[in-house]
């Protein structure tokens, strides 16, 4: 991960200054501009590989935290990881207080399912919710693959484990209920090499999780011809009857140039933490997040068209951090 200025993993984030922890819980809330001058609390943030859509938006959402350092006393630090699923387990063991999420990932680990079976984790909370992230299978134009049954038997590039794309790829075919020569080829590779890959058919496909429009995408339609693939059937309508978190989505023609809309699936990416982290610095992100909307806006594609009321609500499968929560009742934007 990515090394910036701060104080040892060894000291908990809940260790803040002496001085502030004789504030009461409400007052710290209300007033998260009461850190003496000064004084800074670090928060690590989660995100993902440096050339996909996680990683500028946390590092959006920093510099937005970051510009009210003199007044709330918190330093916000992006870090480059594989994605939703290590960012969940850093987490969980402490290594990191903040991390975007896919939903589903969200979910599982509160839940107790999937790769969390064993491993709950009960004390995970989410902080808002950001832009729908859609599952994205890119495809080479002359493999003719169109739809997700032509996935069959081809090499795949579906993600290394530890990723949400990966987790997700195999939530989708086991509602397939493919066996031996029908499962895809899996090829585990970094979003920065698929580029080339599929253009030489080293891979017949690559699927991406991501908010649209993608410079991923661009990126790949500029070097060699693809299509995007329909990812519907009764596998997916299972899948959605299970999930409630997942959605039917389309990806734009107009992003593309593409000749119709591309009819997919996804959820939306979560900003979460745990519930050990201090709830003045959550409430402190919370506020900074919501209270330069417009300015954040502005800094990614993925997040042109936040709106406030859908990032405290939707898609937030874990409960909200107090901290938050409270924010967001002064707000008015819950109850």
């Amino acid at each position: 991960m990515i090394e910036t200025v701060r104080p040892s993993r060894r000291r908990p984030i809940w260790l803040v200054v002496a001085a502030l922890t004789t504030v009461l819980f409400e007052v710290a809330v209300v007033s998260p501009d009461t850190a003496r001058a000064g004084e800074e609390v670090f928060a690590s943030v989660g995100t993902g590989e440096v050339n996909g859509v996680y990683y500028p938006v946390g590092r959006a959402i920093c510099e937005i935290v970051n510009q009210d350092l003199s007044i709330d006393g918190v330093r916000c630090s992006p870090e480059t990881t594989p994605g939703s699923v290590y960012n969940t387990r850093a987490i969980q063991s402490g290594e990191l207080e903040f991390g975007i999420v896919q939903a589903d990932i969200n979910f599982n680990a509160y839940k107790g399912e999937g790769a969390w079976v064993g491993r709950t984790f009960r004390d995970l909370r989410s902080v808002l919710s950001l832009y729908p992230e859609l599952v994205t299978v890119m495809a080479r134009a002359d493999s003719h693959i169109q739809d997700l049954a032509a996935l069959a038997g081809r090499r795949v590039n579906v993600g290394s484990k530890g990723t949400g794309i990966r987790a997700t790829w195999e939530a989708i075919e086991e509602e397939l209920g493919w066996r031996d020569d029908q499962r895809v080829r899996p090829v585990e590779m970094r979003a920065d090499a698929t580029t080339s890959a599929l253009c030489s058919g080293t891979i017949d496909a690559s699927m991406l999780i991501i908010g649209h429009p993608s410079p991923l995408v661009k990126a790949q339609q500029a070097a060699c011809a693809i299509n995007l693939v329909a990812i519907t059937g009764p596998a997916i309508d299972k899948l959605l009857h299970r999930h409630l978190f997942y959605q039917r989505e389309s990806i734009p023609a107009d992003f593309y140039g593409m000749p119709a809309d591309v009819p997919t699936f996804g959820g939306r990416a979560t900003l979460v933490t745990s519930a050990s982290v201090d709830a003045r610095v959550v409430a402190v992100i919370a506020k900074d997040v919501l209270g330069h909307l417009a300015a954040l806006r502005t800094l990614h594609p993925a997040l042109a068209r936040l709106r406030s009321r859908q990032m405290v609500n939707d898609g937030l499968t874990a409960p909200l951090h107090p901290g938050a929560e409270q924010v967001y009742k002064e707000m008015g934007l819950i109850e």
